[in-house]
């Protein structure tokens, strides 16, 4: 099971001339981070980058740029260059800042990698050298667990210069560092889960990770069932503790190898069907299983948990996700004030469009006056509805 001390944690990502994001960074990224604002924000283009460059590493850079309408609708309105990405991370706390930077372009012949490359400072001391650098998929590497700038280059030409350079070195064992980088970024998990795909009646079987839609959430039950029975426990524990006349889950094989998903209620003998339960209990059911996975993903993202939830529980799954944060790294955006009530300033990064239509992003904790109403005891999420943040949502004028 992963621990605080050896999961990786991404600190800082840099994005230009993707869609709305014209040219955005986020620094100081802790360990749950919460993207907040209204519809149309920017909220989603910011959840599609860590989709979309876990896509390019899983299934290569064309395909996840041509399910985006290609450069026609990726790149930001009126601007020129390439799209990029820069992203700075640590293996594990205290480890030495790892920097990649990744400029994608297109021509005639489709998208390439224009410019990509991997720096950090050996040991965390000492000026900062590139120990992989590619271009249009010329480039060379520096082998070995602890890269040193003044070790022998390995030059280096890939079949393709659309293949990602990290992605595809990543697959050999003499880079362990790139290595690293590559299982970080394909083991993002990102849900855009709904209570009706949990409702479904799958084949039987056990699977280890809840789907991104949720829809063999019944499988993975079964596995906990059969494979982690105390974890198992444990969601039904907080599962009660959330929602308190819930008693008990279970999923029973039907004679057509499928698998029924059940929720008792405490005061009566008989369980419901799945399909019966309400969306609310639904959604818990299956945040709760992706946060207390056995095996978690090292990054979590998630899209407006709101949608289908009842108020009251919002507080309640933000608790969960603080928790859960520990084990895994979270980024989440909403636009509920309720759920932001349970966070911290640091944690909150609020999303709004500037005059010029291009997303902006400010950290709570760094408005005027924000951290003065938090010590007063003022939540985030009332203030940010109330006018007081000074972008986003402002539903009135304070006088």
């Amino acid at each position: 099971m992963a621990t605080p001390t050896s999961i990786p944690r991404l600190e800082y990502i840099q994005i230009k001339n993707y869609r709305a994001l014209k040219d955005i960074t986020f620094k100081g990224i802790t360990p749950l981070t919460v993207l907040l604002g209204p519809n149309g924000s920017g909220k989603s283009t910011v959840f599609d980058v860590f989709a979309f460059l876990s896509e390019c590493f899983g299934v290569g850079l064309r395909k996840a740029w041509h399910k985006r309408g290609r450069f026609k609708e990726l790149r930001t309105r009126d601007s020129k260059g390439p799209i990029v990405f820069e992203l700075k991370y640590r293996e594990k706390p205290g480890a030495p800042i790892i920097t990649y930077h990744l400029e994608i372009n297109e021509d005639a012949k489709g998208p390439y990698v224009e410019l990509e490359w991997l720096r950090w400072s050996r040991r965390g001391s000492g000026r900062p050298f590139d120990f992989l650098r590619f271009s249009k998929g010329k480039g060379f590497a520096i082998s070995g667990a602890d890269p040193d700038k003044d070790a022998t280059r390995s030059e280096e030409e890939l079949a393709s210069r659309e293949f990602i350079a990290v992605s595809t070195l990543g697959q050999l064992n003499k880079h362990p560092r790139v290595t690293a980088l590559r299982k970080f970024i394909t083991g993002w998990y990102l849900s855009y889960l709904t209570a009706d795909s949990t409702r479904g009646v799958p084949e039987s079987g056990p699977q280890e990770r809840l789907s991104t839609t949720g829809d063999n959430l019944p499988n993975v039950i079964q596995y906990l069932y059969e494979q982690h029975p105390d974890q198992l426990k444990r969601i039904e524990e907080a599962l009660v503790h959330r929602i308190p006349r819930l008693e008990k889950v279970k999923v029973t094989p039907m004679p057509d190898g499928r698998l029924l998903l059940q929720v008792k209620d405490a005061p009566f003998t008989d369980p419901v069907m799945a399909k019966y339960a309400s969306d609310g209990t639904l959604k818990m059911l299956a945040y709760l299983t992706l946060l207390y996975d056995p095996e978690p993903p090292e990054l979590i993202g998630i899209e407006e948990p709101e949608n289908q939830l009842h108020p009251k529980l919002l507080y309640e799954l933000a608790e969960e996700c603080r928790k859960s944060a520990q084990r895994s790294q979270l980024i989440i955006t909403s636009h509920s004030p309720e759920f932001v009530n349970a966070l911290r300033s640091e944690e909150v990064w609020v999303i709004s469009r500037d005059d010029k239509g291009y997303t902006r992003a400010q950290r709570a904790a760094d408005m005027k006056g924000i951290p003065k109403h938090v010590q007063t005891g003022g939540m985030l999420g009332d203030l940010w509805m109330e006018g007081f943040f000074e972008s986003g949502y402002l539903p009135t004028k304070r006088s």
